[in-house]
Protein backbone atom coordinates (compact mmCIF):
# COMPACT_ATOMS: atom_id res chain seq x y z
CA UNK A 1 0.00 0.00 0.00
CA UNK A 2 1.43 3.34 -1.05
CA UNK A 3 1.45 6.07 1.61
CA UNK A 4 1.65 9.76 0.71
CA UNK A 5 2.83 10.71 4.19
CA UNK A 6 5.01 9.37 6.96
CA UNK A 7 3.61 8.24 10.29
CA UNK A 8 6.49 10.19 11.83
CA UNK A 9 4.99 13.35 10.37
CA UNK A 10 1.60 12.41 11.79
CA UNK A 11 3.16 11.76 15.20
CA UNK A 12 4.82 15.19 15.27
CA UNK A 13 1.54 16.84 14.31
CA UNK A 14 -0.22 14.83 17.04
CA UNK A 15 2.32 16.06 19.60
CA UNK A 16 1.82 19.68 18.51
CA UNK A 17 -1.97 19.34 18.73
CA UNK A 18 -1.78 17.73 22.17
CA UNK A 19 0.73 20.24 23.54
CA UNK A 20 -0.99 23.25 21.98
CA UNK A 21 2.10 24.67 20.29
CA UNK A 22 5.36 23.98 18.51
CA UNK A 23 7.64 24.91 21.40
CA UNK A 24 6.10 22.58 23.96
CA UNK A 25 5.86 19.80 21.38
CA UNK A 26 9.54 20.24 20.49
CA UNK A 27 10.48 20.04 24.17
CA UNK A 28 8.43 16.87 24.60
CA UNK A 29 10.00 15.28 21.53
CA UNK A 30 13.51 16.46 22.29
CA UNK A 31 13.77 18.16 18.89
CA UNK A 32 14.20 21.68 17.62
CA UNK A 33 11.17 23.83 16.90
CA UNK A 34 12.32 24.13 13.27
CA UNK A 35 12.44 20.34 12.85
CA UNK A 36 8.94 19.86 14.23
CA UNK A 37 7.57 22.72 12.16
CA UNK A 38 9.09 21.29 8.99
CA UNK A 39 7.64 17.84 9.66
CA UNK A 40 4.15 19.26 10.21
CA UNK A 41 4.35 21.32 7.01
CA UNK A 42 5.35 18.20 5.07
CA UNK A 43 2.29 16.41 6.46
CA UNK A 44 0.05 19.31 5.42
CA UNK A 45 1.54 19.25 1.92
CA UNK A 46 1.01 15.50 1.67
CA UNK A 47 -2.63 15.79 2.80
CA UNK A 48 -3.33 18.92 0.79
CA UNK A 49 -4.82 20.91 3.68
CA UNK A 50 -3.74 23.21 6.48
CA UNK A 51 -4.01 21.48 9.84
CA UNK A 52 -2.95 24.33 12.14
CA UNK A 53 -3.61 28.06 12.19
CA UNK A 54 -2.38 30.90 14.40
CA UNK A 55 -4.41 31.68 17.52
CA UNK A 56 -2.95 34.51 19.60
CA UNK A 57 0.58 33.46 20.52
CA UNK A 58 -0.11 29.80 19.85
CA UNK A 59 -1.71 27.52 17.33
CA UNK A 60 -5.13 25.95 17.01
CA UNK A 61 -6.56 23.26 14.81
CA UNK A 62 -8.38 23.91 11.57
CA UNK A 63 -11.39 21.74 10.75
CA UNK A 64 -9.08 19.53 8.70
CA UNK A 65 -6.68 19.45 11.64
CA UNK A 66 -9.45 18.34 13.98
CA UNK A 67 -10.31 15.49 11.62
CA UNK A 68 -6.63 14.53 11.41
CA UNK A 69 -6.33 14.63 15.21
CA UNK A 70 -9.28 12.25 15.65
CA UNK A 71 -7.62 9.74 13.35
CA UNK A 72 -4.22 10.25 14.98
CA UNK A 73 -5.76 9.62 18.42
CA UNK A 74 -7.04 6.26 17.20
CA UNK A 75 -3.76 5.37 15.47
CA UNK A 76 -1.51 6.10 18.43
CA UNK A 77 -3.95 4.77 21.00
CA UNK A 78 -3.92 1.49 19.11
CA UNK A 79 -0.15 1.70 18.79
CA UNK A 80 0.18 1.85 22.57
CA UNK A 81 -1.33 -1.64 22.74
CA UNK A 82 1.33 -3.08 20.42
CA UNK A 83 3.83 -4.22 23.09
CA UNK A 84 1.13 -6.04 25.06
CA UNK A 85 -0.30 -7.64 21.93
CA UNK A 86 3.12 -8.83 20.82
CA UNK A 87 3.90 -10.25 24.26
CA UNK A 88 0.54 -12.00 24.34
CA UNK A 89 1.05 -13.46 20.87
CA UNK A 90 4.56 -14.66 21.66
CA UNK A 91 3.40 -16.48 24.80
CA UNK A 92 -0.05 -17.58 23.62
CA UNK A 93 -0.95 -21.22 23.02
CA UNK A 94 0.46 -22.38 19.71
CA UNK A 95 -2.41 -24.57 18.56
CA UNK A 96 -5.52 -22.63 17.56
CA UNK A 97 -8.83 -24.11 16.47
CA UNK A 98 -11.81 -21.92 15.56
CA UNK A 99 -15.02 -23.94 15.70
CA UNK A 100 -18.44 -22.82 14.54
CA UNK A 101 -21.30 -24.48 16.40
CA UNK A 102 -24.72 -24.64 14.81
CA UNK A 103 -27.33 -23.33 17.21
CA UNK A 104 -29.40 -26.51 16.76
CA UNK A 105 -26.65 -28.74 18.13
CA UNK A 106 -26.94 -29.81 21.81
CA UNK A 107 -24.14 -28.33 23.92
CA UNK A 108 -23.42 -31.59 25.73
CA UNK A 109 -23.01 -33.22 22.34
CA UNK A 110 -20.55 -30.51 21.31
CA UNK A 111 -18.46 -31.25 24.37
CA UNK A 112 -18.49 -34.97 23.50
CA UNK A 113 -17.56 -34.30 19.88
CA UNK A 114 -14.63 -32.09 20.88
CA UNK A 115 -13.41 -34.39 23.65
CA UNK A 116 -10.71 -36.04 21.46
CA UNK A 117 -8.82 -32.74 21.23
CA UNK A 118 -9.47 -31.17 24.63
CA UNK A 119 -6.17 -32.39 26.09
CA UNK A 120 -4.07 -31.13 23.16
CA UNK A 121 -1.03 -29.31 24.60
CA UNK A 122 -1.14 -25.53 24.10
CA UNK A 123 -4.63 -25.67 22.61
CA UNK A 124 -6.53 -22.43 22.16
CA UNK A 125 -10.12 -23.38 21.34
CA UNK A 126 -12.38 -20.63 19.96
CA UNK A 127 -16.08 -21.54 19.81
CA UNK A 128 -18.59 -19.38 17.97
CA UNK A 129 -22.31 -20.25 17.97
CA UNK A 130 -24.61 -19.00 15.23
CA UNK A 131 -27.17 -20.09 12.67
CA UNK A 132 -25.90 -22.79 10.33
CA UNK A 133 -26.05 -20.73 7.12
CA UNK A 134 -24.13 -17.84 8.69
CA UNK A 135 -21.46 -20.22 9.97
CA UNK A 136 -21.03 -21.70 6.50
CA UNK A 137 -20.34 -18.19 5.18
CA UNK A 138 -17.69 -17.64 7.85
CA UNK A 139 -16.20 -21.03 7.04
CA UNK A 140 -15.96 -20.19 3.34
CA UNK A 141 -14.16 -16.95 4.27
CA UNK A 142 -11.73 -18.98 6.43
CA UNK A 143 -12.81 -17.28 9.64
CA UNK A 144 -13.52 -20.76 11.02
CA UNK A 145 -11.60 -24.02 10.75
CA UNK A 146 -14.66 -26.26 11.02
CA UNK A 147 -18.40 -26.11 11.68
CA UNK A 148 -20.15 -28.68 13.86
CA UNK A 149 -23.77 -29.25 12.94
CA UNK A 150 -26.69 -31.67 13.11
CA UNK A 151 -27.01 -31.81 9.33
CA UNK A 152 -24.75 -31.85 6.28
CA UNK A 153 -24.18 -28.63 4.39
CA UNK A 154 -26.73 -28.08 1.60
CA UNK A 155 -25.44 -28.01 -1.95
CA UNK A 156 -24.45 -24.48 -2.90
CA UNK A 157 -22.33 -23.82 -6.01
CA UNK A 158 -21.10 -20.60 -4.41
CA UNK A 159 -19.73 -22.32 -1.29
CA UNK A 160 -16.99 -24.94 -1.54
CA UNK A 161 -17.70 -26.76 1.70
CA UNK A 162 -17.80 -30.48 2.45
CA UNK A 163 -19.61 -32.50 5.12
CA UNK A 164 -17.92 -35.26 7.12
CA UNK A 165 -20.05 -37.62 9.22
CA UNK A 166 -19.02 -37.76 12.89
CA UNK A 167 -21.61 -40.30 13.95
CA UNK A 168 -25.09 -40.26 15.41
CA UNK A 169 -27.03 -40.97 18.57
CA UNK A 170 -30.47 -42.51 19.07
CA UNK A 171 -32.99 -40.25 20.75
CA UNK A 172 -34.76 -40.90 24.04
CA UNK A 173 -37.39 -39.17 26.18
CA UNK A 174 -36.51 -37.67 29.56
CA UNK A 175 -38.58 -36.23 32.37
CA UNK A 176 -38.20 -34.73 35.80
CA UNK A 177 -39.61 -36.88 38.65
CA UNK A 178 -42.81 -34.83 38.51
CA UNK A 179 -43.75 -36.39 35.15
CA UNK A 180 -41.58 -39.52 35.04
CA UNK A 181 -44.05 -42.12 36.32
CA UNK A 182 -46.95 -40.88 34.22
CA UNK A 183 -44.80 -40.67 31.08
CA UNK A 184 -43.28 -44.13 31.58
CA UNK A 185 -46.65 -45.86 32.08
CA UNK A 186 -48.01 -47.18 28.76
CA UNK A 187 -45.17 -45.46 26.87
CA UNK A 188 -45.25 -44.06 24.19
CA UNK A 189 -49.04 -43.52 24.17
CA UNK A 190 -48.62 -41.82 27.55
CA UNK A 191 -46.81 -38.92 25.87
CA UNK A 192 -50.21 -37.64 24.77
CA UNK A 193 -51.12 -37.13 28.45
CA UNK A 194 -48.10 -35.06 29.54
CA UNK A 195 -46.76 -31.68 28.40
CA UNK A 196 -43.97 -32.01 25.82
CA UNK A 197 -41.00 -29.75 25.22
CA UNK A 198 -39.56 -29.91 21.71
CA UNK A 199 -36.75 -28.35 19.72
CA UNK A 200 -37.78 -25.82 17.08
CA UNK A 201 -37.37 -26.41 13.36
CA UNK A 202 -33.80 -25.10 13.77
CA UNK A 203 -32.93 -28.65 14.81
CA UNK A 204 -32.82 -31.17 11.97
CA UNK A 205 -34.22 -33.85 14.28
CA UNK A 206 -37.49 -31.96 14.84
CA UNK A 207 -39.10 -33.29 11.64
CA UNK A 208 -38.15 -36.86 12.58
CA UNK A 209 -39.61 -36.39 16.07
CA UNK A 210 -42.88 -35.09 14.64
CA UNK A 211 -43.11 -38.12 12.33
CA UNK A 212 -42.35 -40.47 15.24
CA UNK A 213 -45.14 -38.97 17.35
CA UNK A 214 -47.51 -39.19 14.42
CA UNK A 215 -46.64 -42.86 13.77
CA UNK A 216 -47.43 -43.69 17.40
CA UNK A 217 -50.70 -41.78 17.33
CA UNK A 218 -49.52 -39.24 19.89
CA UNK A 219 -51.33 -35.90 19.73
CA UNK A 220 -48.69 -33.86 21.45
CA UNK A 221 -49.49 -31.21 24.04
CA UNK A 222 -46.56 -28.96 23.21
CA UNK A 223 -45.82 -26.78 26.22
CA UNK A 224 -42.66 -25.21 24.83
CA UNK A 225 -40.33 -25.07 21.83
CA UNK A 226 -36.68 -24.10 22.15
CA UNK A 227 -33.92 -23.27 19.70
CA UNK A 228 -31.28 -23.77 22.38
CA UNK A 229 -31.05 -27.40 23.46
CA UNK A 230 -29.45 -26.47 26.78
CA UNK A 231 -32.43 -24.23 27.54
CA UNK A 232 -34.77 -27.05 26.54
CA UNK A 233 -33.08 -29.40 29.01
CA UNK A 234 -33.09 -26.72 31.72
CA UNK A 235 -36.85 -26.24 31.48
CA UNK A 236 -37.32 -30.01 31.31
CA UNK A 237 -35.27 -30.48 34.48
CA UNK A 238 -37.40 -27.80 36.14
CA UNK A 239 -40.50 -29.96 35.52
CA UNK A 240 -42.12 -28.03 32.67
CA UNK A 241 -42.52 -31.15 30.55
CA UNK A 242 -41.11 -34.31 28.99
CA UNK A 243 -38.51 -33.78 26.27
CA UNK A 244 -36.33 -35.66 23.77
CA UNK A 245 -32.53 -35.68 23.86
CA UNK A 246 -29.68 -37.64 22.35
CA UNK A 247 -29.21 -40.86 24.31
CA UNK A 248 -25.46 -40.27 24.55
CA UNK A 249 -26.34 -37.44 26.95
CA UNK A 250 -28.18 -39.83 29.30
CA UNK A 251 -25.50 -40.02 31.96
CA UNK A 252 -25.22 -36.25 32.26
CA UNK A 253 -28.98 -35.68 32.26
CA UNK A 254 -29.64 -38.40 34.84
CA UNK A 255 -26.69 -37.81 37.17
CA UNK A 256 -26.39 -34.04 36.90
CA UNK A 257 -29.99 -32.98 36.45
CA UNK A 258 -31.81 -35.78 38.26
CA UNK A 259 -33.87 -36.66 35.18
CA UNK A 260 -35.41 -40.02 34.35
CA UNK A 261 -35.26 -41.72 30.96
CA UNK A 262 -38.89 -42.72 30.36
CA UNK A 263 -38.44 -44.45 26.99
CA UNK A 264 -36.56 -44.73 23.73
CA UNK A 265 -37.48 -42.83 20.61
CA UNK A 266 -36.92 -45.92 18.48
CA UNK A 267 -35.91 -45.26 14.91
CA UNK A 268 -35.05 -41.59 15.45
CA UNK A 269 -31.40 -40.61 15.52
CA UNK A 270 -29.64 -37.27 15.71
CA UNK A 271 -26.71 -37.10 13.30
CA UNK A 272 -23.56 -35.02 13.74
CA UNK A 273 -21.30 -33.54 11.08
CA UNK A 274 -18.05 -31.66 10.76
CA UNK A 275 -18.25 -29.26 7.83
CA UNK A 276 -14.98 -28.07 6.37
CA UNK A 277 -13.50 -26.58 3.23
CA UNK A 278 -11.60 -29.74 2.29
CA UNK A 279 -12.76 -33.00 0.70
CA UNK A 280 -10.26 -34.63 3.00
CA UNK A 281 -9.80 -32.93 6.35
CA UNK A 282 -6.33 -31.39 6.50
CA UNK A 283 -6.41 -29.58 9.84
CA UNK A 284 -4.74 -32.06 12.24
CA UNK A 285 -7.11 -31.34 15.12
CA UNK A 286 -10.22 -31.65 12.99
CA UNK A 287 -8.96 -34.98 11.63
CA UNK A 288 -8.90 -36.25 15.21
CA UNK A 289 -12.63 -35.54 15.54
CA UNK A 290 -13.49 -38.06 12.84
CA UNK A 291 -14.33 -41.59 14.03
CA UNK A 292 -12.14 -42.99 11.25
CA UNK A 293 -10.52 -41.78 8.04
CA UNK A 294 -13.32 -41.28 5.58
CA UNK A 295 -13.97 -39.76 2.23
CA UNK A 296 -15.93 -36.55 2.47
CA UNK A 297 -19.33 -36.28 0.86
CA UNK A 298 -20.47 -33.11 -0.78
Amino acid sequence: MSMSFSYRHLYYFWAVAKEGGLTRAAERLGLSVQTVSTQVRELEQALGAALLKPAGRGLTLTEAGQAALEVADQVFSLGETLPDRVREASTAPAVRLAVGISDGLPKLVVQRLLQPIIDTPHLRLLCHEDEFDDLLGDLALHRLDVVLADRPAPHNPNLRVYSHALGSSPMAWFAAPRWAAQAAANFPASLADVPLLLPTDHAAVRVRLDHWLERHGVRAKVAGEFEDSALLATFGAAGMGVFPAAALMSDKLIERDGLVCVGDCAGVEEAFYAVGTDKKIVHPLVRRLLPQPAEASR
